[in-house]
């Protein structure tokens, strides 16, 4: 059982930044795969980035250049730097957590930007 909580979401201009973090009640080395994910309204979640055990990362081609997914392990905490932020980047986003088959999510934390 993994519990993931997240805080840092929040209200921000356009151009301004936001750094979100996913802090888990295990540690983040045991797991595979950690990612963020967002969703707006009426809209489907999708993929916004991940981080491997191991360090190795990947972005949705939306966010390339202005998001760094980031981990801890000292903390057991992944993190979003979101730069640059745009309205369109307004949405809920939630951190993800894969062990092998198993997967774990966040209760989501909104993020707002204003134009």
């Amino acid at each position: 059982q993994v519990q993931l909580v997240e805080s840092g979401g929040g209200l921000v201009q356009a151009g301004g930044s936001l750094r979100l973090s996913c802090a888990s009640s295990i540690s983040i080395f045991s797991i595979n795969t950690m990612g963020w994910y967002r969703q707006a309204p009426g809209k489907q979640r999708e993929l916004v980035a991940t981080i491997t055990s191991r360090g190795n990362s990947n972005y949705a081609d939306s966010v390339k250049g202005r998001f760094t997914i980031s981990r801890d392990n000292a903390r057991n905490t992944v993190y979003l730097q979101m730069n640059s932020l745009q309205p369109e980047d307004t949405a809920v986003y939630y951190c993800n957590a894969n062990r092998y088959s198993l997967s774990w999510w966040g209760q989501g934390t909104q993020v707002t930007v204003s134009s």
